[in-house]
């Protein structure tokens, strides 16, 4: 008799047991997520061997060190970036689609009449990558010595200063918009499509300005056949210190452009928080640092909600930019 109770006591402490086991389970399974189970996707919208690209694979293969599997970059080229982040924005949030924006991101959402997705909320922002100025060139045998020169030859003259770009919409177009509209001076804009073709024009002496990023300026700058006039960040860049600031002739004036991670809206937050995590760490690397200093950018992290702010606050900008100089919207 004696027994059977100790046994029942036994088996009701057991069965006890194995419930609270059961209960506490899914809490530990939840906390401990075995995410990532397989190869993560980090897609971006420009070509190979470009900016997004050298970033996303630099980035790519840090994160597949702390993530323990494989992160594969793949191209979706088009439509300044729409095609990659329509492709994410619609995806399952479920942290295995990722996509490497750019600045042209908030520049699309300001310009275009429609877009395919929400630039803020059908994205979960994960954190910003890279932060890096543009610069303000001319040839080195134009007449302009500085910056001040150069603004006060196109008050003179309007409309006749000639500023190229990357294409009708980018940022670099953008910043051009931004120069003349603050000086209040009226510059012309000439589009080239992509590539190295608007330095080539400078260079050429087809168009008088450069509006462009360091990564495809520094390299002429430095060979003397371009003279620089400024440089959009707040502060002198710390790779080309020479360089004086926009900022110093047109006091205020700040452009920097970025590279950032974001997945689709409604990733968990534990993946999130897991990603912006890791995304620092790998911004840490000392040999990370040094090649984006080459590419003329410098590591520049941030929390998810920095970041989703940051997009907001761009958005608003570009959209009084245009608004102010009447650039047409693009369907």
């Amino acid at each position: 008799m004696h027994h059977t109770a100790a046994l029942t006591r036994r088996r009701v402490l057991t069965t006890t047991a194995s419930a609270i086991a059961a209960f506490a389970l899914p809490t530990l399974a939840s906390a401990q997520a075995p995410y990532p189970t397989h190869p993560v996707q980090l897609i971006h919208g420009f070509g190979a061997g470009g900016n997004a690209d050298v970033v996303a694979r630099l980035i790519g293969q840090k994160l597949a060190d702390t993530l323990k599997q494989p992160v594969v970059v793949d191209i979706k080229s088009g439509a300044g970036g729409v095609i990659a982040s329509n492709t994410v924005a619609k995806a399952t949030p479920d942290g295995y689609n990722l996509v490497m924006l750019t600045g042209a991101h908030t520049v699309s959402a300001a310009l275009r009449k429609k877009l395919p997705y929400d630039p803020v909320n059908d994205f979960a922002f994960i954190s910003t990558v890279s932060a890096f100025p543009f610069v303000v060139a001319v040839r080195a045998e134009h007449p302009a010595k500085t910056l001040a020169e150069l603004l006060a030859m196109a008050k003179k003259e309007p409309g006749k200063t000639t500023f190229t770009s990357v294409g009708v919409g980018s940022t670099q177009h953008m910043v051009g918009e931004l120069l003349a509209s603050t000086a209040n001076v009226q510059m012309l804009h000439v589009p080239y499509r992509g590539g190295g073709a608007p330095v080539q024009a400078v260079i050429a002496g087809d168009v008088d300005v450069l509006t462009d990023t360091l990564t495809v300026a520094a390299p002429h700058i430095k060979s003397g056949r371009l003279r620089a006039l400024g440089v959009t960040s707040a502060a002198t860049w710390p790779t080309m210190p020479e360089i004086p600031t926009v900022a110093s002739v047109l006091p205020g004036f700040e452009v920097r452009s970025w590279l950032g991670l974001a997945a689709p809206a409604g990733t968990p937050a534990a993946i999130i928080d897991r990603l912006a995590a890791d995304t620092h760490i790998a911004l840490k690397d000392p040999g990370v640092q040094k090649t984006l200093a080459t590419a003329g950018s410098m590591a520049s992290p941030s929390s998810p909600a920095e970041f989703k702010a940051m997009v907001q606050s761009e958005i608003a900008r570009w959209r009084g930019v245009i608004n102010k100089v009447g650039i047409p919207l693009q369907d």
